[in-house]
């Protein structure tokens, strides 16, 4: 993984930074599976859906879904 560069402006306050697309693209699936646990409901159709051992193809999905 590459590393995190910080912005700063011209008083060398730190306004940002660059992180590297792996890096942000886990923070962000963390961020949504917490976001889903804070309800119950959702919280269950998770763990129902990890422990699920069968389903279809994402293909398949995708047309009968019509997309």
């Amino acid at each position: 993984m590459g590393r995190i560069q910080y912005i700063s402006d011209e008083n060398n306050h730190v306004t940002g930074v660059i992180v590297p697309i792996d890096l942000w693209r886990e923070i962000e699936s963390e961020r949504e599976t917490a976001y889903l646990l804070k309800s119950k409901t959702m919280k269950k159709r998770l763990l129902e859906a990890k422990d699920r051992k069968e389903g279809i193809p994402f293909d398949e999905a995708c047309k009968e879904l019509g997309i």
